[in-house]
């Protein structure tokens, strides 16, 4: 037995040497002081695999265990490095381009179970009233404990008209909450946008995708010939907005900024994971030829007093937009602080269609804040009204076990918001004032009695000098 076990030690030995030539860790050694290989805990690791082929109450497949192997690897790293399957990742090209079959949430891990970020605009999950900060434990009759997040997220996707149950906790109820879904393909129209009144344009970034800056430069033309008037106030709503493609956020940053100011920089190990990105066509538009659809845009997008909407659902790419426009002074930054999630995914192909998602980097503002851990502090802050329901829509990266600190040598205290002082009281929020009462009706943009929306439009008028109703 114990000849049999060596021989298969030996033969995943070579396996994982085999893996990590071709994953170029020869390449990746020397960018730093050569190392050997940890040969001690190589072997140890193919001792366990000899056991579990040897020993355990099932044969399992080869495959398997060196799959769940690499899951683990990358998984025991932060909750946002993951091993994409065939499948996983053909799901998350799709997911870029703004259509997939599932429920419309936004994911992360927590202990074993499935946390939701956010909920996307007029999905089945948005309608049911699924909340930032829910806890998912089971799906249909599966505990999610135990699961990896590709599971799960595979388990949510589906047909469309095909339905799923979740069961989830959530802060401040008593009894977990059980919630029937009915799957539907996901079309996410990324940028919606509302004239409010003459003079005031309000514009929301659901999601921030391949085509995003496109479509929310095609809704600024389009509202600023509509207005009767000269342009008074504008609102960039990045509520919930769980961020998404790098070079979108560059691109809705781009269209209020002038040309060339900084909008992030990144710092990793690598010499490819350090980045400077510019408000300037070459950081925002993918492939050459593409028409610069920012400098069409009216001169007077670059002054327009502006507000930027914000709470604990927007992470990463929405996290640098606010960060830009709140450190370049451009816009008034309202709210609850953001998510914390400043690190950057770089997806890696592998020879096989897989890849993997690898945390790489930390995102920086232009004045050299990181986000990550401690998102962005808003100039004004507002009651989202979760004093009176125990927290319960404050999950944030902070919260993640296994988060990444924000800065890699040494944890610094959270950042202050800009320090800009503004002769502006918010009006205190309605106490009777819950989320059923604040979502559009059928074929509306935004909620007449949307508390945040309309502090924001009141304090634009204060800029401007108009009377508020």
């Amino acid at each position: 037995m114990r000849t049999r076990l060596h021989h298969i030690g030996l033969i995943v030995l070579g396996v994982l040497l085999g893996v990590a030539i071709s994953l170029n860790y020869s390449a990746v050694a020397q960018r730093e002081a050569p190392k050997s290989l940890p040969i001690e805990e190589l072997r140890a690791f193919t001792e366990v695999f000899g056991r579990v082929k040897s020993d355990y109450v099932d044969q399992v497949d080869d495959r398997k265990l060196i799959t769940e192997a690499i899951n683990g690897m990358l998984t025991g790293l932060d909750p946002h490095s993951a091993y994409l399957d065939q499948e996983a990742f053909k799901e998350m090209q799709v997911g870029t381009q703004g259509e997939f079959g599932g429920l419309g949430i936004e994911v992360g891990m927590e202990d074993g179970f499935v946390k939701v970020v956010a909920p996307i605009d007029d999905s089945p999950a948005s309608r049911a009233g699924i909340k930032s900060g829910d806890l998912i434990v089971r799906l249909n009759d599966a505990a999610v404990k135990g699961m990896t997040l590709n599971d799960a997220v595979k388990r949510m996707r589906g047909k469309p008209n095909t339905q799923i149950t979740l069961t989830i906790v959530r802060k401040g109820e008593a009894k977990p909450l059980v919630v029937t879904l009915t799957r539907a393909i996901i079309k996410i129209q990324s940028v919606k946008s509302k004239l409010l009144e003459p003079g005031y344009v309000y514009f929301r970034v659901t999601q921030f995708q391949e085509h995003t800056g496109e479509y929310l430069a095609r809704e600024i033309e389009r509202l600023f010939k509509a207005n009767q008037g000269p342009m008074r106030g504008l609102v960039l709503d990045l509520r919930n907005d769980p961020g998404g493609l790098l070079n979108g956020a560059v691109a809705v940053s781009a269209a209020f900024l002038p040309q060339g100011s900084l909008v992030v920089y990144t710092d990793g190990r690598t010499d490819d994971a350090k980045m400077r990105l510019n408000a300037n066509p070459e950081h925002y538009l993918r492939g050459r030829g593409k028409e610069d659809y920012v400098k069409r845009l009216p001169p007077e997008l670059k002054t327009v007093p502006m507000v930027v909407l914000v709470n604990s659902g927007s992470a990463s790419a929405s996290e640098i937009v606010a960060g830009a426009l709140q450190d370049h002074q451009r816009a008034v930054i309202m709210g609850q602080s953001t998510f914390g999630k400043g690190s950057v995914q770089t997806i890696l192909p592998l020879n096989n269609n897989t890849a993997i998602k690898l945390t790489t980097a930390r995102y920086f503002t232009p004045n050299g804040r990181s986000i990550q851990a401690k998102g962005i502090i808003p100039d004004i802050l507002l009651d989202d009204g979760s004093s009176e329901r125990g927290a319960a829509l404050r999950l944030r990266e902070a919260d993640l076990t296994k988060h990444l600190i924000g800065d890699a040598k040494e944890e610094k205290p959270a950042p202050e918001a800009s320090g800009r002082k503004f002769d502006f009281t918010p009006a205190p929020r309605p106490k009777d004032l819950d989320d059923k009462a604040t979502r559009p009706e059928p074929g509306e943009i935004v909620s007449k009695d949307d508390y945040e929306l309309n502090q924001a439009v009141a304090f634009l008028k204060t800029r401007s000098g108009a009377k508020t109703n």
